[in-house]
């Protein structure tokens, strides 16, 4: 089951009555599982079932969608580089996106909503970017501390930055 990208933004209306949400509306969101498929559905206070058989729930803000100007900015940073990776969707990655995952939240960019263990006994972690209410699926890679250079390394060239080694040696001229 590959659990590793972006399941989707809150949506713009109720999953169950169709109402239009408005910027700043409380929204409950449902994670589901159907078969290997993960499915977000949102819904409004009224229709919000606190019974229902999701794999996760959490509650939210609804935030009206930004203009473009926002977009026009494209720079590497690491939101683009998780959102690149995710999208490469390679195995390889994995290590990395989930870095990058805890840069973002560190930085408050993401929030992680729930963390729950897979039928494989991996830990999901399920995040949500804070302005958008996107949802992200990323498996943690319980990373020993002895790979967990290595994979910052990795991070630091992805996203452009000089090897550490590069920078000792420039400093010790």
């Amino acid at each position: 089951m590959n659990s590793h990208w972006h399941l989707r933004k809150c949506a713009k209306a109720c999953a169950s009555c169709q109402s239009a949400f408005t910027d700043q509306q409380i929204v409950h969101s449902h994670l589901l599982i159907d078969g290997n498929i993960y499915s977000r559905h949102d819904f409004c206070v009224n229709c919000h079932k606190k019974n229902d058989p999701a794999l996760s729930t959490w509650k939210t803000l609804f935030h009206a969608p930004e203009s473009n100007k926002e977009k026009l900015v494209e720079k590497k940073d690491a939101e683009s580089l998780f959102r690149h990776l995710l999208a490469k969707e390679n195995e390889e990655d994995f290590n990395a996106i989930f870095i990058l995952a805890v840069m973002l939240e560190r930085k408050k960019i993401l929030i992680e909503r729930d963390v729950q263990k897979t039928a494989t006994g991996q830990k999901l972690r399920i995040y949500e970017r804070k302005k958008t209410g996107e949802t992200f699926l990323i498996t943690d890679p319980d990373l020993q501390l002895d790979a967990l250079e290595t994979v910052q390394e990795q991070v630091v060239l992805l996203l452009g930055g000089q090897p550490r080694k590069q920078e000792q040696e420039k400093t010790n001229e």
